[in-house]
């Protein structure tokens, strides 16, 4: 099984070390982590539900009189209340409506792990991929360095032979034309190269403008990618596990939407002291207190709880057409990568012949050329197979190198669902 750093089986010291990078400065990872950090709030405040709510609103009053008209005389008076109240309230989960509430935030937040994680290896096995298509660009690169440089000769010799009167100024042209063609292709390669180093920094968190990499030719170094059984890919996929508790979040909020179904009982109770002299407010004369409580029922409601569950219990169907789905769906890219990567290696195996039957080929016809035998047309044609055939073998080596990643990522990049947080986890505090 691939576990862990699964980059690290393509022996690539530079593809390493971006990946560290970008586990670090994803932007994409960063969101992802935080809305998991919320999810898990969120679970913790509807755990705070289970337990009574404390409130105290100290507070100081007072009132005054103004002029007393009898006696005729300017005089007022003030009286102060000075209270130091507590408050309690309860609302006791007899029927479960907490605690499936409860349920239902933790397994929403494992649904944001499992994103988290699936996102994580999406962002990883992309950057591998743009990794190698870069790699593959600095191999076109070099290959049409060296097209370059064997054209510019062929267009030297062929510039000889027009001014001894051998060859026709329609031959130089044709030289000049093949040069110039693949010039402009390596132009083309150079773009190609920045969009991909461009795409690269993005991932990594950085502005495309100061990130740069070493041109390095494509090392094609395909490796042994073990699949397991097929049973083993829904506890491989982080995806199919957000699914499945997807699935687990519905179920929980039909048990809430059932719950409505019987009374609320709320609990209150309060006390504290009072006084119009501060400094008998901790005194026992000072106190007073009081408690009740309620009994909340809906006597009749035409069928809104009754359409809530059914809304829930529908929404969890559906949500278990979908869990089948993503797990169809795996099964499938699995497949396809697993025969893109056969067809990919026999193909490519096939690609080298070709290209040595076409050097072979252009050999004779530059040999057959300077001896006059042939017309430069012919090495014009054997140049331009070679060049195809070149260029498609670095396509398919590329190919080789990205299919291999996006059948790590089918396959789960090493993730296990052992790594999925369980729902007490989730109710901690991190």
């Amino acid at each position: 099984m691939i576990r862990g750093k699964w980059w690290e089986v393509f022996g690539d010291p530079e593809l390493n070390v971006l990946e560290e990078r970008l586990n670090i400065n994803n932007q994409n990872i960063k969101q992802y982590f935080e809305n998991y950090m919320a999810a898990r709030a969120v679970v913790r405040n509807a755990k705070a539900s289970l337990y009574p709510s404390f409130s105290i609103a100290p507070s100081v009053n007072v009132q005054g009189t103004g002029e007393s008209s009898t006696a005729r005389l300017s005089t007022s008076s003030s009286t102060q209340s000075y209270e130091l109240p507590l408050s309690v309230s309860w609302e006791p989960d007899l029927f479960g409506s907490i605690r499936n509430t409860i349920r239902e935030q933790a397994n929403a937040a494992q649904v944001s792990a499992a994103n988290l994680a699936n996102e994580t290896l999406s962002e990883q096995a992309s950057l591998a991929e743009y990794y190698f298509e870069l790699r593959g660009q600095d191999a076109l690169q070099v290959l049409y360095d060296d097209t370059i440089k064997n054209y510019g000769e062929s267009l030297r010799l062929t510039r000889v032979l027009f001014r001894t009167g051998i060859d026709s100024e329609q031959d130089v042209v044709q030289a000049e034309t093949t040069l110039h063609t693949a010039e402009a292709n390596a132009t083309a390669v150079a773009t190609t190269r920045a969009q991909y180093e461009h795409a690269i920094a993005l991932l990594l968190g950085e502005a495309a403008g100061n990130f740069s990499l070493q041109a390095m030719p494509l090392d094609v170094n395909v490796p042994s990618i073990p699949t397991g059984l097929p049973s083993q890919l829904l506890e491989r996929r982080p995806d199919i596990a957000a699914s499945e508790r997807t699935m687990a979040e519905a179920n929980a909020l039909i048990g809430v939407g059932k719950a409505a179904y019987y009374p609320t009982i709320s609990l209150t109770g309060s006390g504290g002291t009072q006084t119009s002299d501060i400094g008998k407010l901790a005194t026992l004369s000072a106190y007073f207190w009081s408690v009740g409580g309620t009994i909340t029922e809906t006597a009749w409601d035409f069928g809104a709880r009754r359409a809530t569950v059914q809304q829930y219990e529908a929404q969890y169907r559906a949500d278990v057409a979908a869990y089948r789905q993503t797990v169809l769906n795996a099964f499938k890219e699995v497949e396809d990568y697993l025969v893109s990567t056969r067809q990919l290696t026999e193909q490519t195996q096939r690609q080298k012949q070709a290209v040595d039957s076409s050097a072979r080929y252009e050999a004779l016809a530059n040999t057959r050329y300077r001896t006059g035998v042939d017309t430069y047309l012919n090495v014009v044609t054997a140049q331009t197979s070679l060049l195809s055939n070149r260029q498609t073998l670095v396509s398919l080596q590329t190919s080789q190198m990205t299919s291999a990643v996006q059948l790590i990522a089918a396959l789960g990049g090493g993730w296990d669902a052992a790594e999925l947080p369980t729902e007490k986890q989730v109710e901690r505090k991190p």
